[in-house]
């Protein structure tokens, strides 16, 4: 468990693979003989979500003296274990030993075993200055805590926390085949349980997730698994029975899923995504919940061959962004993002919305998303807009009738990683043109 997890671990840390990426090439046959896939994955991600307060504690047992990545990984897994897992400590350090040699580093092995007794013996020590600093107290990057801070002073704390928490496993049920609490009442036949979400008519939080092949009706579509916050997009949108419709950034099609059962009738879909490959993940989707969509791999930015010249009535512009709103989901985001990243997405999104406005007729509607916190994306991108194309105008998100706990911004609507929400961290501004 311990080597493929500190495969992981260095692939992220130091070639700047996303954690999929880096999880898929660590899934070797030793890897698969270690442990079940599902606790490796909980090991990497675990440690990965605390890395930058494990990283610190490991220079501090050796300082300068762990130079392979393969070790300082394997070190950052094994302090996680000791800190966050129930596992007894003997079985942890032990592992860590043996994953030292299944990592080619038999040499190592005792250095292994004697590094970890020393933080046992001495962990009060070990650990008080470098909970001192900030970025290891909160394992998150000063940078991203400098913006945190900036964007909300009264909440940055919250969001932090919310972060190093572990994400809820949320589904999505299809209202037109089913009631929330009879999906609920069958979960139950099976010996599982969930909890609605107040907020969101078609969310339901499992007390335990598990995989989805377990789940009843999952591959007959009757549910799906979508954050609540996610869930909010077909709900504001609005999409009605009759009316073209546009997923602009569209895979992995949840988004395209829960448009398609939002309406109260037959709506012509069009899912748009720039990665042909991830189109493909778009299609599997249409195909498990029984559902129809036209699905195009294109560069909006660049490539309207697939337009046929119609305007459509309803745009839904999830964008690109820096993803610092689902930082619990995915602790890579921590090591991979950087603050330079986040003009770039900038102009992008700006870019995507002029050209989704130009396909938007007059009166229509667009919901422009992120799942960013960064007002950089999010308001000062719509503020942007609006000073220069007088034919756009806001759409009061609370005239849309939804009643998420969400926090009013200048422009449009943030909604915040909580725990208490039962949400990650979305924004949503909805627009119209003259």
């Amino acid at each position: 468990m311990l080597a493929g997890a500190a495969r992981t671990i260095a692939a992220v840390a130091f070639e700047g693979r996303s954690f999929e990426d880096a999880f898929a090439r660590a899934e070797g046959d030793a890897a698969r003989r270690e442990a079940p896939r599902a606790a490796r994955r909980a090991v990497a991600l675990g440690a990965l979500r605390w890395y930058l307060q494990l990283e610190p504690l490991v220079e501090g047992l050796a300082p300068g003296k762990v130079r392979s990545r393969w070790l300082r990984a394997l070190l950052i897994a094994a302090l996680h274990q000791l800190e966050y897992s129930r596992n007894p400590i003997e079985t942890s350090v032990s592992s860590a030993v043996d994953a030292a040699r299944l990592l080619g580093q038999a040499r190592a092995a005792g250095m292994v075993n004697a590094l970890l007794r020393r933080y046992l013996r001495e962990r009060d020590a070990i650990r008080a200055p470098v909970l001192a600093q900030r970025q290891a107290a909160s394992a998150h990057p000063l940078w991203l805590l400098d913006r945190l801070q900036q964007c909300f002073p009264l909440h940055w704390q919250q969001i932090v926390e919310a972060n190093n928490t572990h994400p809820p496993m949320t589904l999505r049920v299809d209202l037109t085949r089913t009631t929330r609490e009879a999906y609920r009442k069958r979960l139950q036949q099976r010996d599982l349980s969930a909890q609605a979400v107040a907020w969101s008519p078609t969310a339901l939080v499992l007390d335990t997730p598990l995989p989805v092949a377990q789940l009843p009706g999952f591959e007959d579509g009757l549910v799906s698994v979508q954050d609540a916050g996610a869930q909010l997009a077909a709900s504001l949108l609005g999409p009605r029975a009759g009316e073209r419709v546009l997923d602009a950034c569209a895979a992995p099609g949840g988004k395209s899923g829960a448009l398609l059962e939002a309406a109260a009738g037959a709506i012509e879909l069009t899912a748009v995504d720039i990665d042909a490959a991830r189109v493909e993940l778009i299609a599997q989707n249409m195909r498990r919940l029984r559902r129809h969509a036209r699905l195009v791999g294109a560069d909006l930015r660049t490539d309207l061959s697939w337009w046929d010249g119609v305007a459509f009535d309803r745009i839904l512009l999830d964008a690109p962004c820096s993803s610092t709103g689902v930082i619990r989901r995915h602790p890579d985001i921590r090591l991979l993002r950087r603050p330079e990243d986040v003009p770039v997405f900038a102009a992008t999104q700006r870019r995507l919305l002029d050209r989704c406005l130009g396909l938007l007729r007059s009166g229509g509607r667009l919901l422009y998303s992120t799942c960013s916190l960064l007002s950089d994306e999010n308001e000062r991108v719509i503020e942007a807009l609006l000073s220069s194309n007088p034919r756009v105008r806001m759409v009061p998100i609370d005239d849309l009738g939804a009643a998420a706990p969400w926090l009013a911004r200048p422009l449009g609507v943030q909604l915040l990683p909580s725990t208490a929400a039962q949400s990650d961290g979305f924004y949503y501004a909805c627009l119209t043109v003259t």
